[in-house]
């Protein structure tokens, strides 16, 4: 199956208004109201597609504004049309984020809604789906959870999406994810989004999508634009004491990328004891806990959020000033993902990362990535790069640890 693309400047899209890309009267006056006027070019390029009934195959990097141009048209079919809209998404907090986006507009129309997450009592979820919500934003492994249990039947969905769909294939969730497809009727619209375009998504785009239209808004591994980005070689063991030091020589807030669980509770503890006011964000808490962690960066409370790459997409913060990787990503693509987490909505932002002796390779992969050179600080010398085993891809770890998400 062939992809066809759609070919339009972003230039364009930034002159185009809501009004000028087939929105109803109804929704414009909402979208008025939150003082948005002019769609971004994900959304200006997308809305008129996803109006027709098109497929599409959506390659934007969080941030971009993609919720609305997924949601827009959603609503649009629901205020107009029988049946249902599911839409999937990786984890809890993206799928948060995703209610709450959407609700901005759909508050103001007559249809149920059901959030099914897991960390969340199920309980209530059975309560939300008795009412025969019209629209559903799911996790994978809670929705299977759901189909298992008989308490949702998804043969009346009209509209899929599927949300981050290169972060759901890195987390293993394939097989959750054919399972849903097998689940929805085939007549149906189906919206894939992604921030790249790794084979894994040509295939799945090839086996369920029809003749979809590809929308690509900034080309993969393209970084945020007016951001800053250093890389300091350090021994393993003097990277608390830079950490500590980068952050007292910056302002502002600071979001620190740490690879394992274990070592986000440490480096927060440790942050904590030295007097700093810093919380911490990892799938070993619950949402609750969470979500009082992500409201007390927000706020301001706590300057310092330590965080796995759960906070690399979904983290809906504005005005991170500075972004750490203390630990740099075990994908290249996901070093993108982190540091557009600062610089957002045409603001400045820095992005420090630190790297060991032996991570040449990771940097030069980077680097490759991202089509620019690190402007390098070392403390430690930089081994020559080495034939070393390679390790097994990380998409295809098995998945039934990651079920229950």
């Amino acid at each position: 199956m062939n992809i066809q693309k759609k070919e339009q400047k972003d230039s364009q899209s930034l002159e185009l208004k809501f009004s000028d890309i087939g929105i109803s009267p109804s929704i414009l006056k909402v979208l008025e109201g939150l003082n948005l006027v002019k769609p971004t070019p994900i959304q200006g390029q997308a809305i008129p597609v996803a109006l027709k009934g098109t497929d599409i195959v959506g390659i934007a990097q969080t941030g971009t504004g993609k919720t609305f141009a997924f949601g827009i048209p959603i609503i649009e079919k629901l205020i107009s049309q029988q049946g249902q809209a599911l839409i999937i998404v990786p984890t809890r907090e993206l799928a948060v984020q995703v209610e709450e986006s959407i609700k901005r507009i759909a508050k103001h129309f007559n249809f149920n809604s059901a959030t099914l997450i897991g960390g969340e009592n199920i309980g209530k979820q059975f309560f939300l789906l008795r009412k025969k919500p019209r629209l559903i934003i799911a996790t994978p492994g809670r929705l299977i959870d759901h189909i298992e249990r008989k308490s949702i039947k998804l043969d009346q969905i009209k509209t899929l999406v599927l949300d981050e769909a290169d972060m759901m294939l890195d987390m293993g969730f394939l097989p959750q994810i054919e399972e849903i497809l097998k689940s929805v009727p085939k007549e149906r619209q189906t919206m894939l989004f992604s921030a790249t375009m790794p084979s894994e998504i040509a295939k799945l785009a090839a086996k369920y999508l029809k003749l979809p239209i590809r929308i690509e808004v900034s080309p993969q591994g393209t970084t945020a634009e007016n951001v800053s980005q250093e890389m300091i070689v350090l021994n393993s063991g003097d990277r608390f004491h830079y950490l500590e030091k980068v952050i007292k020589e910056n302002n502002g807030s600071v979001l620190v990328f740490v690879r394992t669980r274990f070592g986000v509770k440490n480096i927060k503890k440790r942050l904590v004891v030295n007097g700093n006011r810093a919380v911490e964000i990892h799938s070993d808490l619950s949402l609750s806990q969470r979500k009082k962690s992500l409201e007390a960066f927000k706020s301001g409370r706590s300057r310092i959020m330590v965080a796995t790459d759960v906070a690399a997409r979904g983290l809906d913060v504005k005005n991170i000033e500075l972004v750490i990787n203390y630990d740099l990503p075990d994908v290249s693509s996901d070093y993108v993902h982190r540091i557009g987490r600062t610089a957002r909505a045409g603001k400045k932002g820095k992005a420090i990362s630190f790297a060991t002796p032996n991570q040449l390779k990771n940097i030069k992969d980077i680097e490759s990535l991202i089509n620019m050179k690190f402007k390098i600080e070392e403390h430690a010398k930089l081994e020559p790069i080495v034939n070393r085993r390679r390790t097994p891809n990380r998409r295809f770890k098995s998945f039934h640890s990651r079920r229950r998400r």
